[in-house]
């Protein structure tokens, strides 16, 4: 599924199963809840904080609820896309172009992205130098 077939889908199911969009302000805010709960997936998976022991998602480590909860953020942005007009396919290809040209060698020239043992070594020479 492309993104434009996905904004054709998110829109013939509003206007199948949900009557309407809800309105921006509103989308906004559940956009804002959706990032939370995959927030929370994200730092009982991969950061320091555990499951309760009564939660499901423990069995998984939270593994089927990622890919549940980034589908359900990128639900509530396709029906924003919707509602305001966005071409989400264009302004992606546009915003690609706008990193490409902005961070041709940004991060490939930054230390603190190199391996490990490239910026100790780095940082065994600034030492010597010293």
């Amino acid at each position: 599924m492309t993104i434009k077939e996905a904004q054709q889908a998110v829109d013939q199911w509003i206007q199948s199963y949900g009557v309407r969009y809800f309105n921006e302000l509103t989308n906004m805010a559940v956009l804002t809840e959706e990032v939370g709960e995959l927030a929370r997936v994200i730092s009982r998976r991969y950061g320091e904080q555990s499951w309760k022991p009564t939660d499901p998602r423990r069995e998984d480590n939270g593994q089927q609820a990622l890919g549940e909860e980034m589908a359900d953020v990128f639900w509530v942005l396709l029906c924003l896309a919707n509602q305001t007009g966005v071409d989400l396919t264009e302004q992606l290809r546009r915003s690609i172009e706008k990193k490409t040209r902005r961070d041709a060698c940004r991060h490939q020239e930054n230390k603190k992205l190199q391996p490990a043992s490239a910026s100790s070594e780095s940082s065994k020479s600034t030492e010597k130098s010293k």
